[in-house]
């Protein structure tokens, strides 16, 4: 593939891009023992934090990405974190962590206690004012937040507080609108939802996972109209993109599966203005499930992986881009990795110099295709 000089991107999703969370630097990680422990105070935590979230957003730009995240340095979870804060919901320890492939990950849940709505005092507004800050005008402050889908899973809502799924999820979608509506007065103006929840609809495993085809076929309704819905209203300005995933913890994974038993609702209906695809192994099947994409938006190629170090072959990577440009046009694509780097602070095993070598690697093969 020769380069093409006239398809550089100056909007988000851009040809080189990220979905988000980097390694916990050992300054983090030794801080936040020291506040468990009671050694430190969480202002010193979030000072030793604001150092570490500043440095990487200089690295990122540094390797030329445009859109910049805080690599969830605040988070412990990529989702936990954000739906804990919700009104209508607490975290707490389950019985037992989720099972991933060779791994079980910690107990940390959340649940549904009342009623659901928009907090104004959610943490992660303040994180975001940061990163803005920092950023400034010399790139994209990008957020990333978990989707609604991620609370639909079953045995998560309360039966007492909402007797339907219905009551349920359009209180969900309202607190959702009202939270990327307040991420837009702050100025931002690049939102991701990460969602697995689509995982595990594409999953081999499905119906084990959900226990008939009526309750999936009820779920995978549900989903489409929550992530439709918390788009109803939004300021033509605010791109806002998914990013799908089948689990991300220490380099391990929790789904397999092919996209086409979601293509048809995902690509066709949830009108995202740009998807985030993991597609670095054949767990997630091949490009034929992009047919159903006739959107204007870009389509994210998550070619590299960030489960493990060794670099990808340039050549075989610009040749699945080809292979995919067959369902879309070579316009309508971008590139990056197939997942964040540390989903959780645990994090992926590969070392930071490792991960910066990814992303450069993205940026490189952006730049030959596209011009980026």
């Amino acid at each position: 593939m020769t380069t093409q000089t006239t398809l550089s991107r100056t909007k988000a999703p851009f040809r080189a891009d990220h979905v988000g969370s980097f390694l916990r630097p050992e300054s983090i990680k030794k801080a936040r023992k020291e506040l468990a422990e009671g050694t430190i105070t969480k202002e010193a935590l979030r000072e030793i934090e604001n150092v570490e979230i500043t440095r990487i957003i200089e690295k990122q730009i540094e390797l030329g990405y445009k859109g910049i995240t805080d690599g969830e340095f605040r988070r412990s979870y990529w989702h936990f974190d954000f739906l804990e804060n919700l009104l209508g919901f607490e975290g707490y320890l389950a019985a037992q962590g989720k099972q991933f492939h060779n791994v079980v990950t910690s107990a940390h849940s959340v649940r549904n206690i009342g009623k659901i709505a928009f907090n104004p005092e959610h943490p992660f507004f303040a994180d975001y004012a940061f990163l803005a800050e920092a950023v400034g005008d010399k790139a994209v402050a990008k957020v990333s937040i978990p989707s609604p889908n991620q609370l639909i899973r079953l045995g998560f809502r309360n039966e007492e507080v909402y007797p339907t799924l219905e009551e349920y999820a359009a209180d969900l979608q309202q607190a959702y609108r009202d939270t990327i509506l307040h991420f837009y007065s702050l100025g931002n103006r690049y939102i991701q939802i990460d969602d697995t929840f689509w995982g595990d609809l594409c999953s081999e495993k499905a119906l084990e996972i959900f226990g008939s085809q009526e309750t999936y076929d009820e779920l995978k309704r549900v989903a489409t109209e929550n992530v439709k819905n918390i788009q109803i209203g939004l300021p033509e300005d605010l791109v806002v993109t998914t990013h799908i995933c089948r689990g991300n913890f220490r380099s391990s994974y929790s789904q397999e599966g092919a996209y086409e038993p979601v293509a048809k609702e995902l690509f066709g209906e949830t009108g995202f203005d740009g998807f985030f695809l993991e597609y670095d192994t054949d767990r997630a099947g091949g490009f034929e499930p992009l047919r159903y994409y006739k959107g204007d938006g870009q389509i994210i190629l998550g070619l590299i992986t960030s489960k493990t170090p060794e670099l990808e072959n340039i050549d075989e990577v610009k040749a699945r881009i080809a292979e995919a440009a067959k369902f879309v046009p070579l316009v309508q694509l971008c590139l990056s990795p197939q997942c964040g780097f540390a989903s959780t602070e645990e994090g992926n095993n590969l070392t930071e110099e490792q991960q910066w070598a990814k992303l450069a690697l993205v940026k490189q093969i952006a730049d030959e295709i596209w011009g980026d």
